[in-house]
């Protein structure tokens, strides 16, 4: 008879080991120096309002931006963002944690911690060309090559126009590598009223891909699905 085969010996559980198996996602969430400040400002607002646990890191090009972009002035302390942040989307308390763009002991840093997904909305064509190459040199690199090597949702929010030949090989890159390359380019089916209904297409998209639920739009036919049958008693 062969012999019998080892067996793991059982270890004593830890206290909260275990505990994302159960909870809400942790998305990681990153803003570069692209326009588009209002697509990840927005994206946020939906995170939080969909009980996900947000990381949010950005860069200080992201801070020059958003300044030009929006009413909102991105504080340079992460505690100080995430003060801000949470007080302007109503997050609940520790469901919002900042990072800075150098901070190497946090969590997303590593892939034993990694998040359940990531998003860069909007995504430079230097950052999307650095992390093509693989070069890590700050956390939000850092952050997207390790949900590429791990094998995790990276969606990128390109806001860029025209793309060179140098765009477009370094995105395709990234999208053989896993990547989703995400255009902010919204629909017009829905008949929007107003810019925010533009913004809200996009965010859309971008939830499908994290995989959150959301209900920021209609979506094409589904007027032609006929509505579940009533039960009758």
């Amino acid at each position: 008879m062969p012999p019998p085969l080892p067996q793991c010996r059982q270890r004593p559980a830890k206290p909260d080991y275990n505990v994302r198996m159960t909870a809400p996602p942790t998305i990681t969430l990153a803003f570069t120096g692209a326009s588009g400040l209002p697509y990840g400002l927005r994206l946020l607002e939906c995170l939080l309002a969909s009980e996900s646990q947000v990381f949010l890191v950005y860069s200080p090009a992201a801070q020059v931006v958003a300044r030009h972009e929006t009413d909102l002035t991105l504080p340079a302390q992460p505690h100080a963002a995430a003060a801000l942040l949470a007080e302007r989307y109503r997050a609940r308390p520790g469901q919002l944690t900042v990072f800075g763009r150098e901070d190497w002991m946090s969590p997303i840093a590593s892939g034993s911690n990694t998040a359940d997904a990531m998003a860069i909305c909007p995504c430079t064509m230097g950052t999307a060309g650095a992390i093509a190459a693989g070069l890590a040199d700050n956390l939000i690199e850092r952050a997207a090559d390790v949900m590429l090597k791990e094998r995790r949702p990276l969606v990128l929010v390109p806001r860029e126009t025209p793309l060179s030949a140098i765009h477009l090989e370094n995105l395709l890159k990234l999208a053989r590598a896993g990547a989703v390359i995400l255009p902010p380019s919204p629909g017009f089916y829905g008949h929007p009223q107003e810019i925010g209904d533009l913004v809200d297409f996009v965010v859309a998209r971008v939830l499908d891909q994290l995989s959150v639920a959301h209900t920021l739009g209609p979506r094409w036919g589904e007027a032609r699905v006929a509505p579940p049958a009533t039960e009758r008693t």
